[in-house]
């Protein structure tokens, strides 16, 4: 099943908000029902496809014929952007101004070469496409012109499964599930839940140093990462020859993040674990955000540290973001903030590590809420992409963003972040509701992930980037990395440059311009383009 094409997932999950929550909105944050609705996908006017003929041909017999070229109207529609609220906006206006040329669907890794040189033969720019999920523009490039999507959906195998040193080796273009039902067949699991999970790609995972939700248990995906192989215009790489080495840097992780830029992965080795015997999820209270960060932050470091470890902020825990499938159904929510904590592996490790986690917990101020918000939290946990389009149809501007840094910078970073997005959109006279969480734990510090809701205003794609700018300024000013765990893309390089410094910079371009020669893999993403 391809995604609704103007919105996230599974059309068939879409819900629209109660009434008691559409009331909120227009009475709180000024919210008014638009007049009309999106377009529909056979309004759209798409114009032809720009592909030269000759690359066409070529492109065909590199892929093993026409359908794997692809050019009709809606195959390429479903193909534009990503999945950030900018980007639904534009779809919904008709706004087609990223649409690919065409579409190829290449078998294996000889078939992406094949197109690579193809492409850099016919001067053709490439857009790598997984699950189509990127939320900061990492699928439509930074340079005018056309330009085809690699959809990788054929590449979805498991290649190779080690038992004994628990390892596989899979596809770029397997989905989540589907990665795990395969491991699950020989008792395995990958472990990596990102809000995504149902519908990116491993092959997106690695590119952009995704993170899943159980990462304070399993780590970030790129942790999990023990080799790659990586198809450019000028030949192979692979690399990964043993779990670590002192071999020279490790090229591994100059791929890892590098979001097609530098070339496209065909193929990901990982670490895999058993299936875990039994999982459980409980709900904790904290007075203050303050003091739950100081729990979080000391099972991160001293532990024994849960699988699953999150804490949202006093307004998030009132809207009861936390639990998405609730929201307007009245339950009653205390003044606080709520946690979840969540325990996988052996009956025995769970057991161990919750009773002494309970009691770090408690020494810093929790209060156990019992089992049924960690339940609550479970069953919900990729909902909130559904939330978000349901306030889009409601006339509500809805969007997230995150960062992350050291323990001792949270407070400044959390208190800049909130500042900079409330009074920049106050100011244009649409005051946010603002909510914050942190997902992500490490011994060192920690993410913030920050959900802002409020009126759409006039245009309100450049009333986001206004705010988003601001945003990206604080986080930069109060010593936070532009992003965590969404990428760079396009929405975030401008930042990301400044991050990496001049002489970083330098040095990947020249990386790029060892792989990639003639730029045409995914420009201005990442990298701003020549």
């Amino acid at each position: 099943m391809d995604m609704l094409w103007n919105g996230w997932g599974d059309p068939a999950r879409a819900t629209p908000l109660p009434d008691t929550v559409i009331g909120l909105l227009r009475d709180l944050l000024g919210v008014e029902p638009r007049e009309t609705g999106p377009l529909a996908l056979e309004d759209l006017s798409v114009p032809r496809s720009p592909l030269d003929r000759s690359a066409h041909r070529a492109l065909a017999a590199a892929l093993g014929g026409d359908a794997h070229v692809r050019t009709d109207a809606e195959t390429r529609v479903r193909h534009t952007r990503g999945k950030s609220t900018p980007d639904l906006l534009r779809m919904r206006e008709g706004d087609l101004t990223a649409v690919p040329a065409a579409v190829l669907l290449p078998g294996g890794h000889d078939e992406v070469l094949a197109v690579l040189r193809v492409c850099a033969g016919h001067g053709l720019p490439l857009v790598p496409f997984g699950g189509g999920t990127s939320v900061v523009g990492g699928l439509a490039p930074g340079r005018r012109g056309p330009f085809v999507a690699l959809d990788l959906r054929r590449m979805d195998g498991l290649l190779d499964l080690d038992p004994i040193s628990r390892t596989a080796t899979l596809q770029p273009g397997l989905r989540g599930p589907r990665a795990e039902a395969l491991l699950a067949e020989h008792g395995f699991t990958l472990g990596h839940f990102p809000q995504s999970y149902e519908w990116a790609t491993v092959g997106g995972f690695a590119a952009t140093r995704s993170s899943g939700q159980a990462s304070a248990g399993y780590g970030r995906f790129d942790e999990m990462v023990l080799a790659l192989t990586l198809a450019t215009p000028q030949g192979t790489l692979d690399t990964g020859r043993a779990p670590r080495s002192a071999a020279g840097p490790d090229l591994r992780q100059l791929i890892l993040g590098s979001e097609g830029a530098f070339g496209v992965i065909t193929s990901v080795t990982v670490r895999v674990r058993p299936v875990p015997e039994t999982r459980h999820y409980e709900g904790w209270h904290f007075p203050t955000f303050e003091e739950g960060a100081t729990a979080l932050r000391r099972l991160a470091q001293d532990g024994p540290r849960p699988t699953v470890l999150r804490l949202s902020d006093e307004t998030e825990t009132l809207i009861g973001l936390a639990d998405p499938d609730a929201i307007g159904a009245g339950a009653r929510r205390s003044a606080g903030c709520t946690a979840v904590a969540g325990y996988e592996g052996t009956a025995e490790d769970t057991a161990h590590r919750r009773e002494h986690a309970a009691a770090v917990l408690r020494a810093c101020g929790g209060t156990p809420l019992g089992d049924e918000p960690g339940r609550r939290w479970a069953h919900g946990r990729y909902s909130a992409p559904y939330l978000r389009d349901a306030l889009l149809d409601a006339g509500a501007f809805a969007e997230t963003l995150e960062t992350a840094t050291f323990w001792s910078r949270i407070p400044a970073l959390y208190a800049a972040v909130r500042d900079a997005l409330t009074t920049t959109l106050t100011g244009a006279g649409t005051p946010p509701l603002v909510m914050c969480h942190i997902s992500h734990v490490y011994e060192n510090g920690a993410s913030l992930y920050f959900t802002v809701v409020g009126a759409r205003g006039e245009d309100p794609v450049a009333h986001w980037t206004r705010a988003k700018h601001a945003a990206g300024e604080a986080i930069l000013a109060a010593g936070g990395t532009i992003s965590h765990h969404h990428g760079v893309g396009t929405d975030h390089r401008d930042w990301y440059v400044r991050e990496a410094g001049p002489l970083g910079i330098d040095a990947l371009r020249a990386v790029k311009r060892r792989l990639d020669p003639a730029g045409l893999l995914s420009p201005g993403v990442l990298l701003p383009a020549d």
